[in-house]
Protein backbone atom coordinates (compact mmCIF):
# COMPACT_ATOMS: atom_id res chain seq x y z
CA UNK A 1 0.00 0.00 0.00
CA UNK A 2 0.86 3.69 -0.84
CA UNK A 3 2.07 5.39 2.31
CA UNK A 4 -0.37 7.71 3.65
CA UNK A 5 1.74 10.77 4.55
CA UNK A 6 0.99 14.89 3.95
CA UNK A 7 2.60 17.99 5.11
CA UNK A 8 1.53 20.94 5.35
CA UNK A 9 1.59 24.77 6.49
CA UNK A 10 -0.27 27.21 7.15
CA UNK A 11 0.99 30.58 7.76
CA UNK A 12 -1.01 34.03 8.57
CA UNK A 13 -0.64 37.10 9.99
CA UNK A 14 -1.82 35.49 13.43
CA UNK A 15 0.12 32.31 13.28
CA UNK A 16 2.44 30.12 11.67
CA UNK A 17 1.65 26.46 11.98
CA UNK A 18 3.54 23.31 10.22
CA UNK A 19 2.25 19.52 10.31
CA UNK A 20 3.06 16.49 8.86
CA UNK A 21 1.47 13.00 9.81
CA UNK A 22 1.99 9.86 8.76
CA UNK A 23 -1.12 7.49 9.47
CA UNK A 24 0.63 4.49 9.35
CA UNK A 25 3.21 5.19 11.70
CA UNK A 26 4.03 4.32 15.76
CA UNK A 27 2.50 7.07 17.27
CA UNK A 28 5.59 8.83 17.32
CA UNK A 29 4.59 12.54 18.29
CA UNK A 30 6.57 15.91 18.43
CA UNK A 31 3.98 18.56 19.62
CA UNK A 32 4.78 22.44 20.38
CA UNK A 33 2.42 25.16 20.52
CA UNK A 34 3.93 26.81 23.65
CA UNK A 35 0.53 25.58 25.47
CA UNK A 36 0.89 22.63 28.15
CA UNK A 37 -2.12 20.98 27.51
CA UNK A 38 -3.19 21.39 23.97
CA UNK A 39 0.52 19.78 23.55
CA UNK A 40 -0.95 16.88 25.53
CA UNK A 41 -4.30 16.32 24.04
CA UNK A 42 -2.32 16.42 20.57
CA UNK A 43 -0.01 13.97 21.35
CA UNK A 44 -2.38 11.48 22.84
CA UNK A 45 -4.59 11.75 19.69
CA UNK A 46 -1.48 10.78 18.13
CA UNK A 47 -0.14 7.86 19.78
CA UNK A 48 -3.57 6.53 20.22
CA UNK A 49 -4.62 6.88 16.80
CA UNK A 50 -0.66 5.17 15.94
CA UNK A 51 -0.15 7.98 13.98
CA UNK A 52 3.41 9.79 13.61
CA UNK A 53 2.79 13.54 14.13
CA UNK A 54 4.50 16.51 13.92
CA UNK A 55 2.94 20.11 14.39
CA UNK A 56 5.02 23.34 15.08
CA UNK A 57 3.14 26.21 16.01
CA UNK A 58 4.09 29.67 16.47
CA UNK A 59 1.81 32.84 17.75
CA UNK A 60 2.32 35.99 15.71
CA UNK A 61 -0.39 37.67 17.25
CA UNK A 62 0.08 36.85 20.86
CA UNK A 63 -3.44 35.36 21.24
CA UNK A 64 -3.89 32.04 21.67
CA UNK A 65 -7.12 31.64 20.61
CA UNK A 66 -5.82 32.31 17.13
CA UNK A 67 -3.17 29.89 17.69
CA UNK A 68 -5.25 26.95 19.33
CA UNK A 69 -7.56 26.80 15.96
CA UNK A 70 -5.51 27.25 13.38
CA UNK A 71 -3.43 24.63 15.20
CA UNK A 72 -6.35 22.32 14.69
CA UNK A 73 -7.31 23.74 11.56
CA UNK A 74 -4.00 22.49 9.88
CA UNK A 75 -3.86 19.10 11.65
CA UNK A 76 -7.38 17.95 9.95
CA UNK A 77 -6.39 19.38 6.93
CA UNK A 78 -3.30 17.38 7.02
CA UNK A 79 -4.83 14.28 7.86
CA UNK A 80 -7.74 14.58 5.57
CA UNK A 81 -4.70 15.07 2.62
CA UNK A 82 -2.64 11.87 4.03
CA UNK A 83 -6.51 9.99 3.71
CA UNK A 84 -6.28 10.76 -0.24
CA UNK A 85 -9.28 8.87 -1.84
CA UNK A 86 -9.85 6.41 1.26
CA UNK A 87 -9.60 3.36 -0.93
CA UNK A 88 -9.10 0.77 1.25
CA UNK A 89 -10.08 2.00 4.65
CA UNK A 90 -12.88 0.54 7.10
CA UNK A 91 -14.56 3.75 6.85
CA UNK A 92 -17.02 3.16 10.35
CA UNK A 93 -15.69 3.13 13.73
CA UNK A 94 -16.47 3.49 17.47
CA UNK A 95 -14.51 3.91 20.68
CA UNK A 96 -15.77 4.14 24.30
CA UNK A 97 -12.81 5.28 26.62
CA UNK A 98 -13.01 5.55 30.08
CA UNK A 99 -10.63 7.94 32.16
CA UNK A 100 -11.19 7.37 35.56
CA UNK A 101 -14.40 8.68 36.37
CA UNK A 102 -15.60 9.46 32.30
CA UNK A 103 -16.22 7.93 29.71
CA UNK A 104 -16.37 9.60 26.48
CA UNK A 105 -17.36 7.89 22.91
CA UNK A 106 -16.53 8.83 19.75
CA UNK A 107 -18.24 7.63 16.27
CA UNK A 108 -16.85 8.16 13.13
CA UNK A 109 -17.31 7.72 9.42
CA UNK A 110 -14.57 8.69 7.32
CA UNK A 111 -17.02 9.78 4.33
CA UNK A 112 -15.90 12.85 2.42
CA UNK A 113 -19.00 14.79 4.12
CA UNK A 114 -18.31 17.00 7.13
CA UNK A 115 -20.61 16.75 9.83
CA UNK A 116 -19.80 17.32 13.48
CA UNK A 117 -21.63 16.87 16.97
CA UNK A 118 -19.36 17.85 20.01
CA UNK A 119 -20.55 17.76 23.53
CA UNK A 120 -17.79 17.65 26.07
CA UNK A 121 -19.54 18.35 29.02
CA UNK A 122 -17.01 20.74 30.48
CA UNK A 123 -18.11 22.73 33.55
CA UNK A 124 -15.19 24.82 34.68
CA UNK A 125 -13.97 27.72 32.59
CA UNK A 126 -10.68 26.98 32.63
CA UNK A 127 -8.80 23.27 32.60
CA UNK A 128 -4.93 23.53 32.95
CA UNK A 129 -3.63 26.32 30.56
CA UNK A 130 -6.58 26.41 28.47
CA UNK A 131 -9.66 28.41 28.89
CA UNK A 132 -13.39 26.35 28.02
CA UNK A 133 -14.24 28.03 24.98
CA UNK A 134 -10.58 27.51 23.19
CA UNK A 135 -11.11 23.56 23.74
CA UNK A 136 -14.26 23.41 22.83
CA UNK A 137 -12.94 25.28 19.94
CA UNK A 138 -10.07 23.24 19.45
CA UNK A 139 -12.24 20.34 19.09
CA UNK A 140 -14.63 21.86 17.14
CA UNK A 141 -12.42 23.00 14.50
CA UNK A 142 -10.26 19.70 14.18
CA UNK A 143 -13.81 18.10 13.72
CA UNK A 144 -14.87 20.37 10.92
CA UNK A 145 -11.43 20.16 9.03
CA UNK A 146 -10.86 15.83 8.53
CA UNK A 147 -13.69 16.15 6.22
CA UNK A 148 -15.69 13.25 8.03
CA UNK A 149 -18.66 12.61 10.08
CA UNK A 150 -18.17 12.79 13.57
CA UNK A 151 -19.80 12.28 16.61
CA UNK A 152 -18.40 12.85 20.04
CA UNK A 153 -20.00 13.09 23.58
CA UNK A 154 -18.70 12.61 27.04
CA UNK A 155 -21.32 10.88 28.62
CA UNK A 156 -20.51 10.99 32.02
CA UNK A 157 -17.87 12.13 34.51
CA UNK A 158 -16.80 14.63 37.16
CA UNK A 159 -13.28 16.06 36.63
CA UNK A 160 -13.63 17.96 33.28
CA UNK A 161 -9.50 17.09 32.90
CA UNK A 162 -10.53 13.56 32.52
CA UNK A 163 -13.35 14.12 30.51
CA UNK A 164 -11.36 15.75 27.57
CA UNK A 165 -8.46 13.17 27.87
CA UNK A 166 -11.38 10.55 27.29
CA UNK A 167 -13.28 12.73 24.57
CA UNK A 168 -9.71 12.82 22.78
CA UNK A 169 -8.83 9.19 22.98
CA UNK A 170 -12.03 7.89 22.47
CA UNK A 171 -11.73 9.96 18.82
CA UNK A 172 -7.84 8.81 18.18
CA UNK A 173 -8.97 5.01 18.74
CA UNK A 174 -11.96 5.29 16.30
CA UNK A 175 -10.19 7.26 14.28
CA UNK A 176 -7.64 4.78 13.78
CA UNK A 177 -9.70 1.77 13.22
CA UNK A 178 -11.60 3.54 11.16
CA UNK A 179 -8.52 4.55 9.01
CA UNK A 180 -7.16 1.09 9.09
CA UNK A 181 -7.28 -0.93 5.93
CA UNK A 182 -9.64 -3.26 5.51
CA UNK A 183 -8.19 -6.81 3.92
CA UNK A 184 -11.44 -7.23 2.45
CA UNK A 185 -12.01 -3.75 0.75
CA UNK A 186 -10.67 -3.70 -2.41
CA UNK A 187 -11.84 -0.22 -3.54
CA UNK A 188 -13.87 2.84 -2.31
CA UNK A 189 -15.81 1.76 0.64
CA UNK A 190 -18.98 3.56 -0.63
CA UNK A 191 -21.92 2.07 -2.51
CA UNK A 192 -21.07 4.95 -4.64
CA UNK A 193 -17.71 4.21 -6.14
CA UNK A 194 -16.52 7.51 -5.13
CA UNK A 195 -16.07 9.05 -1.34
Amino acid sequence: MKARKSSLNRSTKETDVSVSVNLDGNGKTSIKTGINFLDHLITSFGKHGMMDLKVNAKSNDKIEHHLIEDAAITIGLAIDKALATRKGITRFSYSSVPMDESLAEASIDLVKRPFWKLNLSIKRSKIEDMSKEDLEHFFQSLLQNLNSCIHLTVKYGENDHHKVEAAIKSLAVAFRTAASYDKKQKGIPSTKGSM
